[in-house]
């Protein structure tokens, strides 16, 4: 899942960056306002998370930004103000959720996993397609009981497609979502043809009911 991160303070943004990652996410990073605006309406993330209080260009602009140009991603704000009428105002001006600064790691994964299951009309952590279970707390992938091992990149595709199961997911748009920008679009699509032949050998093989299968011509879809 690609999430965007608007924070000017380097050391948290390095932080959460770092941290994430390490769970599996594509981090996108702006330290100013109208950096992460254009990227914001440029580019399609799964979450954005905002501080507040940002150069060029605040938080709050930001939101009434992306809300007047009709981009639904969902939105954590990252706040020192913790007085309940700031809170109301933030759900006011359209953001999903927030964080008061300091805040654990532990709980910035929590509501990033609460937002995206919100946003894809999930209500549990554990995402169940056909008799495939995906743990998303634990990264844990279970198949008629059997426990199945794989590797980040694959457990990262697998769990965007459980958030979009039954949807045709093209190439680019998965390539994008797993690696970014990073690297060329070829090189990404290449690696992806590898990953995906690993992890329909692992969550399908010795199964009748075929989970991913491919749209020639489109791309692949979970079939629940």
């Amino acid at each position: 899942m690609k999430i965007l991160l608007i924070e000017d303070s380097i050391l948290l943004k390095d932080n959460i960056t770092f941290f994430l990652k390490e769970e599996n996410f594509t981090v996108d990073t702006a330290d100013d306002g109208e950096t992460g605006n254009n990227k914001a309406l440029k580019n399609n993330y799964d979450l954005i998370i905002l501080d507040l209080m940002l150069p060029k260009m605040d938080g709050a602009s930001i939101v009434k930004s992306l809300k007047s140009n009709k981009i639904n991603t969902p939105i954590l704000v990252l706040t020192s103000k913790a007085q309940i009428e700031d809170k109301v105002a933030l759900f006011n001006l359209g953001c999903d959720d927030y964080l008061t600064k300091p805040f654990a790691s532990a709980e910035l994964l929590v509501r990033i996993h609460s937002l995206l299951r919100r946003t894809h009309n999930i209500s549990s952590p554990v995402i169940k397609i056909a008799d495939l279970e995906i743990n998303t707390s634990n990264k844990q992938v279970v198949r008629c009981g059997r426990k199945i091992e794989l590797t980040s990149k694959e457990y990262m595709i697998l769990e965007y497609f459980a958030y979009n199961k039954n949807k045709v997911i093209t190439k680019a748009e998965l390539a994008e979502h797993i690696w970014g920008k990073d690297i060329g679009l070829l090189t990404m699509i290449n690696s992806l043809d590898f990953h995906i032949q690993n992890l329909r050998k692992k969550i399908d093989s010795g199964f009748k009911h075929k989970i991913l299968n491919t749209k020639r011509g489109f791309g692949f879809i979970l079939i629940d």
